[in-house]
């Protein structure tokens, strides 16, 4: 277990944004991570917990408190069933379980970040969540002191969300624990149209695993959601706003802000989103209200490659993010009516 004090937390993000922490400790080891949270939770210091810092915006003046580094390593097969520990890169563990000849999980590959985070934001990409396959997350609760293991069905999963993200002070996660699927090599049905439609099949077919996870890295490299140190586009996390979930009122409403800012000929993306609700696209609301690939004239603009990234071109501050942040969600209010959400937490600030 490592400790430093005064200690940058900008190089753990992927944003390479945000102050220093008080004081911050690597654990290696589920034991370490609870005792530095059992600590911490004692004397009553503020705990901010790091993995993989793809879903972090942390203010300028850092953290004052400890900032606890999720390192763990696990990676275990038994048949079709997966334990990650919570340090396991993402990516990583993806691209090893298509080696294996399993599907589930194969269109989520590329997503930077933890196997930890994976169950608090039920991470999805093209067509696949987590909560599809997670079969249990085993996890500290801070307020009852003791390891336990929580179900799928208790894990409150709805679209980028979990009973995690609800209550982020009770449980740390430690692992998590998957059922995938053994389809003889193939992916699991493809449900994302662009997936289906660059692999040239119809929605709902398969294709061999490992082509579906390079074609899924190649869409996302395109988008630069792929992370790379020499490209700014990547130096994001990755969708800045959540694609909002309408109701029919809302719905209506904002189908009448369409046609009257852009034509009664124009169709805004639906998609069903459960009983009365209907979820439409934040990049197209982000494009369509004006603000375009690229735009922004400061350190902190818009990725040259999606509207849904909003990046640092180096040199940029988290102030300099978060006013590109509110200009975009602001403007789109404007135009449609609609209110963005932020996808990545803040820590120390607010959009």
């Amino acid at each position: 277990m490592q400790e430093l004090h005064d200690a940058p937390l900008a190089p753990l993000t992927t944003f390479r944004l945000g102050g220093p922490a008080t004081r911050l400790v690597t654990a290696t080891t589920d034991d370490e991570v609870i005792a530095v949270v059992r600590e911490a939770d004692a004397s009553g210091t503020p705990l901010l917990i790091i993995g993989g810092g793809s879903n972090l915006v942390i203010s300028d003046k850092g953290f004052e408190g400890t900032a606890l580094r999720i390192a763990t390593t696990g990676f275990r097969l038994d048949g079709t069933r997966l334990e990650l520990a919570a340090g396991e890169n993402w990516s990583d563990a993806v691209a090893r379980t298509v080696e294996a000849g399993l599907a589930g999980i194969e269109c989520m590959a590329g997503v930077p970040g933890s196997a930890g985070a994976t169950p608090i934001q039920n991470v999805g990409a093209y067509g696949q969540e987590v909560s599809a396959t997670i079969t249990e997350v085993v996890a500290y609760d801070r307020r009852a002191d003791e390891v336990v293991t929580i179900p799928n069905a208790d894990c409150g999963f709805s679209y980028r969300h979990s009973r995690f993200k609800q209550d982020p002070t009770r449980h740390v996660v430690l692992r998590v624990r998957f059922e995938l699927e053994d389809a003889g090599g193939l992916s699991a049905p493809l449900k994302y149209p662009e997936t289906a439609r660059t692999l040239g099949v119809a929605a709902g077919e398969r294709v061999p695993a490992a082509t579906a996870r390079e074609t899924v890295l190649k869409l996302r490299a395109g988008k630069g959601m792929v992370l790379d140190a020499e490209d700014h586009d990547t130096w994001s996390a990755g969708s800045f706003f959540t694609n909002p979930i309408l109701t029919e009122a809302e719905h209506a409403a904002f189908l009448a802000r369409v046609a009257e800012r852009l034509g009664p000929d124009v169709t805004p993306p639906a998609y069903p989103a459960g009983d009365g609700f209907t979820k439409t696209s934040a990049a197209w609301l982000i494009d369509k209200a004006g603000f375009t690939k690229g735009y922004g004239a400061g350190p902190a603009r818009i990725s040259t490659k999606h509207t849904l990234a909003l990046t640092n071109r180096g040199g940029a501050t988290t102030e300099d993010l978060l006013a590109l942040a509110r200009e975009v969600r602001d403007g789109v209010f404007a135009a449609f009516g609609v209110t963005l959400v932020n996808e990545p937490v803040t820590v120390g600030v607010s959009l």
